[in-house]
C-alpha cells in the first residue's frame, strides 16, 4: 500500500519527481439499454501498455504549481482547458511502483456535457492522444536519475490510447463494475479509483465490497487458482 504524506510535505522533500493525476466525474440522466440507470461518469483512460489509469502526468513544481501543470497535462491529453485547484486535491502518497516518485491526486466534478465534449476533444483536438510524446534520450538529459527511475518517468510519459468510462453497474455473470476492475490498473490507479468512489458517494460501501470481491474471483479464474 502507498505510503501517505501531505501535500505541504510533499513539496518539501528533495530529489523526488512529481506526477499529478485526477479523476473527472459528473453525474448522468442516460441509461444503458434504455433501462439500466447510468447515473455517474467516471473518466479512465486506456494507457499504451494496455494499463487503464487517470488523466495527468509529470509536474515539476520548481517550474508551476502542481496545479498548473496537471491542467496543462489535462489540455495535452484530452484537448480541454480544465481549471484544477487545491481544493480538488485529495491525496498524495509516495508511489509504490516508482522509487523516488510522488504521486498525486485529484477529483473534479464537472457538468455531464462538459464530460461528454471533453470525451470527443480528447479524439478531435488533444495533442497527445495516442502519441508518445516523450523519449528517454529526451528525458535523461532533464533527469539526473538511475536507470530504474528514468524508466519508471518514461513509462508515466508515455500517452494514453484513449479516455474510457468506468461502468458503475452491475450485470450478470460479474458484468459492469466487477469486469472493470479485474482488468490491470497502472501503479495506485485501481485503489485511488476505490477510495475515490466512496469518498464521492458515487457507490456503498457494500457496492464496492461485492465489485471487489468478483473482480478477484475473476482473475483467479483466469490464472487458473479457483482458490
Amino acid at each position: 500500500m502507498a505510503e501517505q504524506i501531505t501535500r505541504e510535505d510533499a513539496l518539501t522533500r528533495e530529489g523526488y519527481r512529481h506526477a499529478c493525476h485526477i479523476m473527472l466525474y459528473g453525474d448522468s440522466s442516460a441509461k444503458l439499454f434504455g433501462k439500466i440507470p447510468i447515473k455517474h461518469i467516471v473518466l479512465m483512460q486506456m494507457r499504451f501498455d494496455g494499463l487503464l489509469g487517470f488523466p495527468g502526468g509529470l509536474v515539476n513544481p520548481s517550474e508551476e504549481t502542481l496545479e498548473a501543470g496537471l491542467s496543462r497535462e489535462l489540455h495535452e491529453e484530452v484537448g480541454v482547458a480544465v481549471p484544477v485547484g487545491v481544493d480538488n486535491h485529495v491525496s498524495s502518497c509516495l508511489s509504490p511502483s516508482c522509487p523516488r516518485l510522488i504521486t498525486h491526486f485529484y477529483i473534479k466534478k464537472m457538468t455531464e456535457s462538459e464530460l461528454k465534449e471533453m470525451e470527443k476533444a480528447a479524439v478531435a483536438t488533444a495533442t497527445d492522444h495516442g502519441l508518445e510524446v516523450k523519449t528517454l534520450s529526451v528525458i535523461s538529459r532533464v533527469c539526473k536519475c538511475t536507470y530504474k527511475i528514468l524508466l519508471c518517468i518514461f513509462l508515466i510519459c508515455l500517452q494514453v490510447l484513449g479516455m474510457v468510462r468506468v461502468p458503475l453497474y452491475f450485470l450478470k455473470n460479474g458484468g459492469g463494475l466487477p469486469y472493470f476492475l479485474s482488468h490491470s490498473f497502472i501503479s495506485n490507479s485501481r485503489a485511488q479509483l476505490l477510495s475515490a468512489l466512496q469518498r464521492c458517494g458515487l457507490l456503498s460501501q457494500g457496492e464496492l465490497e461485492k465489485a471487489v470481491r468478483q473482480a478477484e474471483q475473476m482473475r483467479r479464474t483466469r490464472s487458473g487458482d479457483p482458490h
